[in-house]
């Protein structure tokens, strides 16, 4: 398995190290800020919560059909915090949060009206 892992051509972050138990938190391999986000599988027609698992990407249950009505409809219900009892239903996402919020602060002087003049600074030898 380790050797396979050096010929693949997405090598990005798993963020392993992140603990499931915190809401936010950075990761220690590559440094991003990794929200957990956890997701419940429920029937669409009787609502009963179904085993999940991540498939190419996607949320999608464990076996392909309702065990309690036999539909194969179902419904990804996000939920905020994890408690014991869905614990073992729950299925875990480890998302990067992007912020792209920069501020700047600028400062402009009109030299035809105010009277202050740049100085330079003095250079000690």
């Amino acid at each position: 398995m380790i050797i396979l892992e050096f010929f693949k051509k997405n090598k990005s972050c798993s963020h392993s190290k992140v603990r499931a138990d915190v809401d936010f938190a950075y990761c220690p391999d590559c440094g991003e800020l990794v929200e957990n986000q956890w997701y419940l599988v429920r029937c669409a027609c009787c609502g009963v919560k179904l085993r999940g698992m991540i498939k190419n990407g996607e949320i999608v249950p464990e076996n392909h059909f309702c065990h309690n009505c036999g539909t194969r409809d179902y419904v990804i219900e996000r939920i905020n915090k994890i408690n014991f009892i869905d614990i073992s239903y729950a299925v875990l996402v480890k998302a990067i949060v992007h912020n792209n919020e920069y501020s700047y602060i600028q400062s402009w002087v009109d030299s035809r009206t105010s009277n202050y003049r740049p100085k330079l600074l003095k250079q000690s030898l």
